[in-house]
């Protein structure tokens, strides 16, 4: 049920230019609350279950196809190699940052492995690939604007990966899956994706339409 949810939500999306969809996202979360609060079990099991698949459903099958929304936004073929560069550039800087000068941890409970080092590795990572890739992708470029969404897209890359992690150590799992063997599976790549799909979605729609 949880997936099929999940599949539910990413039609407010992909079938946005068919369905209304406010209309669509309204009906399927009250179906959704309507078949869960009938399902069997005891009362705080449902409840928990509602809970998970909710989370599942936004995370994964509503967030995760922003980048569609994206790519249909005004320029949104540039924008698209414009986020992946400056959170592919972010995560590899901050991974070697974090392996040369990470000493304090950042969030142990939740990755081990992420240092404070490595957050400003991230950043900077970005920042340069932010205004790199602009140069090459945009006809006009506004420099404040670039460096403070390269900065922001940058904290939300890193958040997106720590919340994954902290959704996989709640479960007890090492890996998301095994659909990428030796990768941790198909969301350990996509986790530092997600959130800065979203946000330059928004901001997209808000500022530049």
């Amino acid at each position: 049920m949880g997936i099929g949810f999940g599949i539910c939500l990413s039609g407010t999306i992909f079938f946005a230019d068919y369905v209304r969809s406010l209309v669509w996202l309204d009906m399927v979360v009250l179906v959704g609350l309507c078949v869960y609060l009938s399902s069997g079990g005891a009362l705080p099991d449902r409840l928990n279950r509602l809970a998970v698949s909710l989370l599942g459903a936004i995370y994964a099958g509503y967030f995760l196809p922003h980048w569609v929304l994206l790519f249909r936004s005004s320029g949104g073929r540039a924008w698209v190699f414009w986020v992946l560069a400056v959170i592919m550039s972010g995560d590899t800087m901050a991974y070697f940052i974090g392996r040369r000068f990470g000493a304090r941890k950042l969030a142990p409970e939740i990755s081990p492995g992420k240092t404070v080092a490595g957050i400003w590795g991230y950043v900077i990572g970005a920042l340069v690939a932010g205004w790199l890739a602009a140069l090459i992708l945009f006809a006009s470029i506004d420099w404040v604007e670039i460096s403070v969404l390269s900065v922001m897209l940058s904290i939300l890359g890193q958040m997106g990966d720590l919340f994954e992690s902290w959704i996989k150590r709640v479960f007890g799992v090492k890996d998301s899956g095994n659909l990428l063997p030796g990768h941790g599976g198909l969301l350990d790549r996509l986790d530092s994706l997600i959130f800065p799909a979203v946000f330059t979605t928004a901001y997209l729609q808000a500022f530049h339409r």
